[in-house]
């Protein structure tokens, strides 16, 4: 892929009023660097606090769209509404609290300028970032569970399956429709991407966990799900 390109940045957001400027102006910031086009497509997932509110404000500025939904979907659901607007011809998908640094753009954006990478995933694992904050062994475990049970069904060797840093060419998630709402999404779009042998990358990323009292949302009921989207679509035509 060429140097110079377009990417789409997808914010999924359900109540993140402390956050979502931060990470909306982080991200601008981030991109303005790498001198490239880009645009900003922030999903309310029906915020029952002021979220919506505070993206309304950036929503005025050139590139940056504001979707939403009238009923909490979910975190696969939002995306599902985001990538059916998106331009780029790279998907960034931006978790909207700040446990991921978009400083890391630009190692994301490597494997697609200098090499032919299709797919790319940011590893919270693999040492390299700036920092990892370090805690919830149990959060460590599933999500190491879960990701070798997808590297299992799928002959990739992710380290990180269930990481909030995903990037793809947009051309190859046309024809994919995204059936899980929540975050069922991340096994699923793994295992729909990987059976159209696509080229997989990992770069290491920068990491901050939440914390539940700061306001983590994703739990025990959550891993279990993911555990059934596996064995679904790695079997599903």
């Amino acid at each position: 892929m060429q140097n110079k390109f377009k990417i789409s940045v997808l914010i999924p957001c359900y109540n993140e009023e402390n956050t979502i400027s931060q990470v909306i102006l982080k991200v601008e910031t981030a991109i303005k660097k790498l001198e490239l086009e880009y645009e900003i497509i922030v999903i309310d997932d029906n915020s029952n606090d002021k979220s919506l509110e505070i993206v309304s404000e950036f929503h005025n500025q050139n590139r940056i769209k504001l979707l939403s939904h009238q009923k909490n979907f979910g975190k696969g659901a939002a995306i599902n509404t985001g990538l059916k607007h998106v331009s780029g011809e790279i998907v960034i998908i931006q978790d909207a609290d700040l446990e991921y640094d978009p400083e890391d753009y630009k190692k994301l954006l490597l494997p697609f300028r200098e090499t032919d990478a299709d797919v790319v995933y940011g590893s919270r694992f693999l040492g390299g970032g700036k920092y990892v904050r370090i805690h919830f062994f149990w959060h460590f475990l599933a999500n190491k569970i879960l990701t070798f049970l997808c590297n299992l069904m799928t002959n990739l060797n992710l380290t990180d399956m269930e990481t909030g840093y995903k990037l793809f060419r947009t051309i190859y998630l046309n024809d994919i429709n995204i059936k899980e709402k929540s975050f069922g999404f991340e096994p699923e779009i793994t295992i729909k991407l990987s059976k159209k042998k696509l080229k997989f990358f990992e770069v290491p990323v920068t990491y901050n966990g939440r914390s539940y009292s700061e306001g983590k949302k994703i739990g025990l009921k959550d891993a279990f799900i993911a555990v059934y989207c596996i064995f679904k679509y790695s079997f599903k035509n």
